[in-house]
């Protein structure tokens, strides 16, 4: 049971926390910090770490990595924390995962959502955010494409979530997976094509 009730107000007050920490662009507050320029006039003009890697600045992705998978498992954990509530955790997690791809300080133009997606796995249930981890490694790995293994990851999520003991976390696990599709979609054009650039290689 949860430690407190779940009102529409609570899950509302937990929705606007999860969205505010997703929203922080730490891959452009590092850059700029660094002195490695603007990401948007950067490789794909994205705010992740994979195109932090392309400034040629490996600590700076590194970071951009920890911090933007660190929001999204902040968010989760700290409202299972202060509630109690399982849903309070989710919908913080699935909020900050939306922060960080729609952004408001950003115009709604944030990132691709793959470090939060699998930090924000990991927090919720561990052995999924390994097993997910884990198959971004072999989709990426194989195709030496980021891209890949972020597809790769996200349409094994939710059967992860089904074997691993997560069932009650099914419909964020399926929002999350079209979330990530429908970030992709560029991606997944360019894979068709045989265009997409392997991982730290500019874009053409």
């Amino acid at each position: 049971m949860p430690l407190i009730e779940n009102t529409p107000a609570l899950l509302m007050l937990w929705a606007v926390i999860g969205y505010a920490m997703g929203s922080v662009p730490f891959g452009m507050v590092l850059a700029r910090l660094m002195g490695l320029g603007n990401l948007r006039e950067v490789g794909s003009g994205n705010i992740g770490a994979t195109n932090v890697l392309r400034t040629g600045n490996k600590a700076a992705a590194a970071m951009t990595l920890l911090l933007d998978a660190g929001k999204g498992a902040a968010a989760l954990l700290l409202a299972r924390w202060a509630t109690g509530s399982e849903d309070a955790a989710q919908l913080a997690g699935l909020a900050a995962m939306l922060g960080h791809c729609y952004p408001v300080w950003l115009r709604f133009n944030g990132g691709k959502g793959v470090a939060t997606f699998l930090g924000l796995l990991l927090a919720l249930h561990w052995p999924v955010g390994v097993g997910a981890c884990l198959a971004w490694l072999v989709g990426a790995g194989i195709s030496r494409i980021s891209s890949m293994g972020a597809l790769v990851s996200a349409a094994a999520s939710t059967f992860l979530m089904t074997f691993l003991g997560a069932g009650n976390a099914i419909l964020l696990g399926a929002i999350l997976t079209l979330l990530i599709f429908w970030r992709h979609r560029a991606n997944i054009s360019r894979i068709r094509a045989g265009t997409e650039p392997k991982i730290g290689k500019k874009p053409k």
